[in-house]
């Protein structure tokens, strides 16, 4: 088989915040993705399907976002947040209509009709149940669902093997639980990828030892293809500019280059799939062509001055009142938002989008353009991102380019060579500095710490009670989540992340040490489990080290 395809991949992510606050740092995230992003996609997929287009998109879950959409705190939460922006839609037009303010008022209508068709859907197409109405859409052939990392481990700089391998197991449970089937393809958090080599704790602690490549344990578990960035294909030095930042990174860097030896270059299409070496799983590289054209909102679509300005919002209810007007605009000058004007500039940008794709597939006799995105790019960031794509998958059906899902382009494009990857990401300088810096070290070594306690645990898994190891496992995932250092490093929610990482270390050590005291807990002992359990709940079963569910 053989062919020119698109392959859009959009990962879905939201890290744990049932019961860890609301606004504005917690509940409120996964509120916002729902309401603006995976509602709206929803209904692009069945607007595509009801006029017989199938979109042919790949959209990974990590389990620990499947986990909240299924769970009836999220459910009854969603609809009084629905309900919360409807009544604030309606009170900003009595306030604008008070006031005088026409240019605005009609806007205050259009997201109070917004607001009452998404609390619609929700209860009607979706019947309450996201995660149900991806796998129905699934079940149609229209949309590819993947899983990820239990809970967006960063899989390059976890200290064991081990701790990888239970984040797949349990993505991998996760996910067959919810969608019936087996993951085909696995996203790895952040693309962070990390070949096998004498890895050395960047903390100089301890001397190196034998460490598997993330690609052999995805294929050990039976996964069929993942993704990475283009430079990692490209095989340049993924180390970035923040090197000699961090002592650390620099430790893990001459230990990975001390080991790695390159295969002999090849002329490497970015359009193709090929194998890692040495496990043979199949993967693919994310365009940056493509990317660059909808990531950018300096250079790419989204910053169009007629497209929604996300960061000023109405006080005191929040809601969208202006267009980007320009970027260089100052937040006070920006223009009130006319929706009938953005109709025109996603039909010109998904034309647009049509012809960069046809343009670098065009010399090519078969190839697939792979687009990675975060899924909350399309209607959280870019508001008009949905109608956008519902445009482009409608104009590919008369383009020689043709929309596939990532499974079906690997099975109509096998990997054309066996490659050896370098090791990187796709955060800023290609390495893992956003992750691992002088501000989140701290984390990393709390998470090192609970990584032994884990291992020190595993010879022994039998002997000890079955609560309490469902618990620390909880903690340990969440304190694995690649979110906490990044929200550190960017500064977007770092008071959150400070306390949710301290949290959940905490509660893990408290667990171990129960665990490893093999007593009865105390009447203050069980109260404060029972807090544990109901705040992190993740995962109802855990997948434990040697594969064993509890």
């Amino acid at each position: 088989m053989s062919g020119k395809f698109f392959a859009l991949v959009l990962h879905s992510h939201i890290p744990y915040v049932l019961a860890h606050g609301s606004w504005p740092h917690g509940m409120d995230w996964l509120y916002e993705a729902a309401a603006e992003t995976y509602l709206p996609l929803l209904d692009v997929f069945g607007r595509l399907a009801a006029e017989g287009i199938s979109a042919r998109t790949s959209v990974s879950f990590t389990p620990v976002l499947m986990e909240q959409l299924k769970d009836p705190v999220f459910v009854k939460g969603f609809d009084e947040y629905l309900r919360m922006k409807i009544a604030i839609a309606a009170e900003d037009g009595a306030v604008f209509a008070r006031t005088g303010n026409d240019s605005l008022r009609p806007l205050a209508a259009t997201w109070e009709a917004w607001y009452r068709k998404l609390l619609e859907d929700f209860h009607g197409r979706t019947d309450g149940d996201i995660i149900g109405a991806f796998r129905s859409l699934q079940d149609r052939g229209h949309v590819e669902v993947l899983t990820s990392a239990a809970t967006h481990g960063y899989f390059a700089l976890l200290s064991r093997d081990e701790s990888i391998r239970q984040q797949v197991r349990q993505g991998l449970f996760t996910y067959r639980k919810y969608f019936g089937r087996e993951s085909r393809g696995f996203w790895i958090p952040e693309c962070a990828y990390r070949p096998g080599y004498a890895w050395k704790n960047p903390f100089g602690d301890g001397d190196a030892y034998p460490r598997l490549g993330v690609d052999e344990i995805l294929g050990q578990e039976g996964l069929g293809y993942f993704f990475v960035d283009s430079h990692l294909l490209k095989g340049g030095e993924a180390k970035g500019v923040y090197i000699d930042r961090f002592p650390g990174l620099k430790l893990l860097w001459e230990k990975y280059r001390a080991a790695y030896h390159p295969t002999e270059e090849l002329a490497r299409d970015p359009y193709a799939a090929y194998a890692a070496y040495p496990s043979e799983v199949p993967f693919f590289a994310r365009d940056d062509v493509s990317g660059s054209q909808v990531w950018s909102r300096d250079m790419g679509y989204p910053g169009d001055g007629d497209y929604l300005e996300f960061h000023k919002k109405h006080f005191p209810g929040g809601m969208r009142y202006w267009r980007i007007t320009s970027g260089e605009a100052d937040l006070g000058l920006k223009e009130p938002y006319e929706p009938a004007r953005t109709a025109s500039k996603t039909e010109a940008h998904a034309a647009h989008f049509v012809a960069v794709l046809e343009g670098a597939l065009a010399a090519k006799g078969a190839g697939a353009v792979v687009a990675l995105y975060d899924t909350e790019l399309f209607g959280h960031w870019w508001h008009e991102g949905p109608e956008w794509l519902y445009r482009v998958i409608k104009k590919l059906q008369a383009s020689p380019v043709r929309p596939a899902t990532a499974g079906g382009a690997l099975e109509a494009l096998p990997p054309s060579a066996t490659i050896a990857l370098p090791e990187g990401s796709w955060g800023k300088g290609g390495f893992h500095w956003i992750w691992l810096n002088e501000d989140t070290a701290w984390i990393w070594k709390k998470i090192y710490r609970i990584e032994a306690a884990a291992a020190a645990l595993t010879p022994r898994l039998a002997r000890f009670d079955r609560r309490l190891l469902k618990q620390f496992f909880r903690e340990k995932y969440l304190l694995e989540s690649s979110d906490w250092p990044f929200l550190v490093s960017t500064w977007s929610a770092r008071d959150y992340a400070e306390n949710r990482a301290a949290e959940h270390y905490e509660r893990a050590l408290t667990l171990y040490g129960w665990l490893e005291a093999g007593r009865a807990l105390g009447p203050a002992e069980v109260l404060l489990l029972e807090v544990f359990e109901s705040e992190d709940r993740i995962f109802e079963e855990v997948v434990l080290p040697d594969g064993t569910v509890i």
